[in-house]
């Protein structure tokens, strides 16, 4: 590929490649996370296909988008207390002071520091826990220190949208806090590589321009509702925004929060295949996990993969989707071509590892 895929965590990127099934990996189940306090709908909607007024949305949900500073050492602003700070953006989710954020905005650090508005002041926040397999985290703030109502924003759903819908992100690239921009969804059901290695489903890929230190602010839809987390540009070998970039989808987020607020590992199903996309379609297995689920169940490499679950594959992001919507101990059937034959094969997923092997 001519073009590389950033992650943007403030003034560190970090390389991914799209289209790659890496290894396939998956979501938790998806039961109705907890009731949480959040933000009113608005009462003047704008319905689709009308004009957003950007300004008025802006105004209403600005103050529930914080700034985010990480001491991992990796970015050229400085961090409260000494030290350079990774810089990015988050969201207030309740009045609890939950902050959702890019896991690779704060990932090799052990204190965190965000600010609401331009004047106010860095508090202290906790790392709840961290999804790299989404690049998700959630960070906690005592709603007491920040003298203020607390105005979270009101999560949406990510599986309602339509490309042309418009799509408004608010964050801080390259520190500047209280930034907007807008467009419109481009498309959906991208796939993009996590930090550790694995494909995520589902992003929105969006033209309203994301730069380094968007990372981990909200692309929200004409309501004001958050439709997904900004984390990754496609740019030309620099590090600026070049009008695509990608967000994982805010249903992603509702997965990811009942175990992120205990403080626990999300549970994510694994198929251990690397594969490419077949010359007539299908997903061509390089290489299967030794003694993972798909070589206990018969898969080899060289086969194709056609079919799992009943869904047709036409390229390897098909497989990952399907496996990224079930859970460890689920079983699929696979059908794949070997010897110009179609053999069906059932395999139990099993649970993802911490990182993707390289193939």
């Amino acid at each position: 590929m001519s073009r590389l895929l950033f992650f943007i965590a403030g003034a560190v990127s970090v390389g991914a490649v799209v289209g790659v099934l890496a290894l396939a990996g998956a979501f938790e189940d998806e039961s109705e996370p907890p009731a949480r306090s959040a933000a009113p709908s608005p009462t003047a909607t704008a319905p689709r296909g009308s004009a957003v007024d950007v300004a008025a949305l802006y105004e209403r949900v600005s103050n529930g988008v914080v700034f985010v500073q990480a001491n991992s050492g990796r970015g050229e602003l400085p961090f409260p207390g000494g030290g350079q700070a990774a810089s990015g953006s988050g969201f207030l989710i309740d009045d609890e002071g939950h902050i959702v954020t890019n896991d690779h905005v704060v990932e090799n650090a052990d204190e965190f520091r965000v600010r609401f508005g331009e004047d106010g002041e860095p508090l202290r926040a906790r790392l709840l826990g961290a999804d790299p397999s989404v690049d998700l985290a959630l960070l906690k703030v005592d709603p007491g220190d920040v003298g203020e109502a607390l105005e979270p924003l009101e999560l949406g759903a990510s599986e309602d949208l339509r490309p042309g819908d418009p799509a408004i992100a608010i964050g801080s690239p390259f520190g500047l806090t209280g930034t907007v921009t807008s467009g419109i969804v481009s498309a959906l059901g991208r796939t993009i590589t996590a930090p550790n290695g694995f494909s995520i489903s589902g992003a929105i890929q969006t033209d309203a321009a994301i730069n380094p230190g968007n990372s981990g602010g909200p692309l929200l839809d004409a309501q004001g509702r958050v439709i997904g987390v900004n984390s990754q540009i496609r740019t030309d070998g620099g590090s600026a925004n070049s009008g695509v970039g990608f967000a994982v989808p805010v249903d992603e987020i509702k997965r990811s929060l009942p175990a992120l607020e205990k403080g626990e590992d999300p549970e994510r199903a694994f198929l251990g295949v690397s594969s490419g996309t077949a010359p007539d379609g299908g997903a061509l297995i390089d290489r299967v996990v030794e003694n993972g689920p798909a070589a206990r169940a018969g898969l080899r490499d060289g086969d194709t993969i056609v079919e799992i679950a009943a869904q047709p594959v036409r390229e390897p992001n098909d497989v990952s989707a399907v496996v990224n919507s079930r859970r460890p101990g689920d079983e699929v059937r696979v059908v794949v071509e070997r010897g110009g034959e179609r053999r069906t094969l059932t395999v139990t997923l099993g649970e993802q590892p911490e990182q993707a092997s390289n193939p």
